[in-house]
């Protein structure tokens, strides 16, 4: 009897799988307990694709077929795909309404959302996820939040008319790197969930999708991972309509940093293994911190069920409306003392800053100029201290306080930031660089033939210094910083 073509695929996929297992066993890493690190490492110098080494690895250690593990990957995206479809037809979220049902109405007409077929898709398919999540509820992977993700994509990859083999594989990109994040999570914290799982499980598949190597689709994951660090959800969750932006924008955001990855040659040293547990350190550390500031602003603005309310001692709902009442007004005068120091907005732009930050080098520059100003003669000895941060970017921000200190230059002379290094060293200076454990902090002493100088200020940011001591006085400082034009901060 003729082979059909179907067995044969299965049979070749098989055969390659197998000899990729070899392959991977000859490299002496745990096969059990490979890092993201590790698959990226593999795919690489096997020359596969991230997902081969991910599903060889299954096959491997579930003792499992190609086609078993592809047949159990689509298996256990059924029962979210299904609540997808209630959230599109007819579901209903207490926190998103009928926005599943909204932009489904809409999109028979067009894009509705980002102006590409597939994007369009994936994100609204993701939002409808979300409702079907509040409506019948979701299996959860790291979170909820992340699955609603992985839902909406996985349904707008199997639209696209691709090969099933093909959207296989991916899902099962998508899915691992899920696993890794879930083991992650600690605490609350969309970082660890819907923002920075999604996000970057997104960008893997998305990456891969596109024709990525390995190394490309590593390189997505650590673009897309980054700004979600420490950016918690809950109890934001808990707040009408914020999640949208949440779970729509790790679609966007693994989508730009696929793109970045694979149609750019950007920079990218960190391995995803070093962000992806700075991450989760991040996450332990930071979550609980901010969840008691977003309490603090957003307790006011949490859906209620007045049910629930009923069981509820009458003094606690006195005290909350109280708070409530309170928020608002606190935030107000919080934002009032930002709005008096603010910049009109016709000049709200300081000077242009070399070296890429205005933190780490705009405010320690002005930080040199001000010391500029006050030392008399020849400088023999220059000492800066940086906060432990500062210090750390002190490639950056060292070059930019000399040239402020020496030449009393300006954050924007690019001239004098390239050649300050060897004017310095021309010039005899001794120069010493040391870290200083308290936060903010950035200091600078100038030792000088007939006067010193000292500066020492706390880091605002935006090229802004708060002054807090220096030498020869703290009012000629002030004297210098509003003759450059220097902003000086009071808090």
């Amino acid at each position: 009897m003729k082979e059909s073509a179907a067995r044969k695929v299965d049979r070749s996929r098989e055969s390659f799988f197998q000899s990729l297992i070899d392959r991977m066993k000859a490299k002496d890493l745990p096969l059990g307990n490979l890092t993201l690190g590790e698959i990226v490492q593999l795919g690489e110098e096997l020359r596969v694709k991230t997902s081969d080494v991910v599903i060889a690895q299954s096959m491997a250690t579930e003792g499992l077929s190609y086609r078993e593990v592809i047949h159990g990957i689509f298996n256990a995206y059924q029962y979210n795909l299904t609540a997808t479809e209630i959230g599109l037809i007819r579901g209903e979220s207490f926190l998103l309404g009928k926005i599943g049902q909204e932009l489904a109405r809409q999109r028979q007409k067009g894009n509705v959302l980002i102006g590409d077929r597939f994007l369009d898709k994936a994100v609204i398919y993701t939002l409808a996820a979300e409702v079907g999540n509040h409506t019948v509820g979701l299996q959860p992977c790291a979170g909820t939040g992340d699955s609603c993700v992985y839902t909406g994509l996985m349904r707008a990859l199997l639209e696209s008319r691709r090969p099933k083999a093909q959207i296989g594989q991916l899902a099962a990109l998508i899915t691992k790197v899920g696993t890794y994040f879930k083991e992650g999570k600690r605490t609350t914290g969309c970082n660890m969930e819907g923002f920075g799982a999604g996000a970057t499980a997104t960008a893997a598949a998305l990456a891969e999708l596109h024709g990525g190597s390995a190394r490309q689709v590593g390189n997505a994951m650590v673009l897309a991972l980054s700004p979600t660090i420490a950016v918690p959800c809950t109890p934001r969750v808990i707040v009408s309509g914020l999640c949208a932006t949440h779970i729509g924008g790790a679609v966007l955001i693994g989508h730009l940093a696929s793109r970045l990855a694979v149609k750019t040659n950007l920079p990218v040293d960190v391995d995803i293994d070093v962000l992806l547990a700075m991450a989760a350190k991040v996450h332990s550390t930071a979550a609980p911190v901010i969840t008691r500031i977003n309490l603090q602003y957003l307790r006011p603005y949490f859906r209620r069920h007045e049910g629930v309310e009923a069981y509820v001692d009458p003094a606690i709902l006195s005290q909350e409306s109280l708070q409530s009442e309170a928020a608002l007004r606190q935030a107000r005068e919080e934002i009032r003392e930002l709005a008096k120091t603010a910049r009109p907005i016709t000049r709200a732009f300081g000077e242009a800053v070399v070296g890429g930050s205005s933190i780490a080098v705009g405010s320690p520059t002005n930080m040199g100029r001000i010391a500029h100003g006050l030392y008399q003669g020849e400088i023999r000895k220059i000492s800066i201290g940086l906060t432990t941060d500062l210090f750390a970017r002190r490639a950056i921000n060292v070059p930019g306080i000399l040239m402020g200190a020496v030449l009393g230059a300006s954050t924007r002379d690019i001239e004098a930031y390239r050649k300050v290094l060897k004017e310095v060293a021309e010039k005899r200076i001794e120069v010493r660089v040391y870290p200083v454990e308290e936060p903010e902090v950035q200091r600078i002493a100038i030792e000088a033939t007939q006067g010193d100088a000292m500066v020492d200020a706390l880091n605002r940011g935006g090229g802004r210094i708060k002054l807090l001591d220096a030498k020869p006085s703290l009012e000629k400082a002030i004297e210098v910083a509003e003759k450059l034009g220097i902003q000086l901060a009071q808090t």
